[in-house]
């Protein structure tokens, strides 16, 4: 995110799905009086800790809001980002709002889960559906609930980037980067173990974006658009 929106010198900016904030308190730290920012969260509660990781911040408004009908008007602004948001919502009411309330010309960020990459697929259908049939025979075996596996439906519904290009480009939106990110080799739940010791992926995170020929193992994309 920092690498897109350095290509932009400022305007009025909406963070769609804000969750706590973390995105606005760094671009209000590193890109001072650059953007008036907005920040929106269906969750009160997001809301609430936002308000507080940017207290004294000036020239941010937040507010309770769902992506898929945003309670701005038309053309509002410069840039429009949605960081870990659309994977959890009908992908084309979100898309349809942001490209209504960005203006001509803006740019409007999006990332989403990646469904092809070898940590998506073996995830969803090979460990996830183990740790429940484990749950399910643990049950039968008599072990207690608090100690049986689980896992929780999540709902996600993640598009390709093939897909979610198309989505764009019927709005009106051009495709101008696409980056992929979290690039790992690693399949869960191996991945917890190593990186829970192996600390440089911490402090370089930008070691694990690409646009080249790692970019199939990366578990996650960005999409910006004018």
């Amino acid at each position: 995110m920092d690498e897109v929106l350095r290509t932009c010198p400022g305007g009025e900016l909406l963070d769609a799905g804000c969750g706590p904030g973390v995105l606005l308190r760094r671009l209000v730290d590193t890109r001072p009086g650059d953007f008036g920012i907005t920040g929106c969260d269906q969750s009160a509660a997001m809301i609430e800790v936002a308000r507080e990781r940017l207290a004294g911040a000036a020239d941010v408004r937040l507010t309770v809001a769902d992506i898929e009908d945003l309670p701005f008007p038309e053309r509002s602004f410069d840039v429009v980002v949605a960081m870990g948001v659309l994977e959890y919502t009908d992908a084309l009411r979100a898309l349809r709002e942001l490209a209504r309330v960005v203006r001509h010309g803006g740019l409007v960020v999006v990332t989403m889960l990646n469904p092809r990459s070898p940590y998506r697929l073996f995830e969803w259908s090979v460990y996830w559906p183990a740790v429940r049939l484990l749950g399910h025979a643990e049950r039968w075996a008599g072990v207690p609930p608090e100690r049986r596996h689980a896992a929780s439906r999540t709902g996600i519904r993640a598009l390709s980037r093939r897909r979610l290009c198309r989505l764009f480009r019927g709005l009106g939106l051009r495709p101008v980067d696409i980056a992929y990110y979290d690039v790992t080799p690693l399949l869960p739940p191996f991945d917890r173990i190593v990186r829970k010791w192996a600390r440089r992926w911490r402090a370089h995170p930008e070691t694990t974006v690409s646009r080249g020929a790692r970019r199939w193992l990366g578990t996650a994309y960005l999409v910006a658009a004018r």
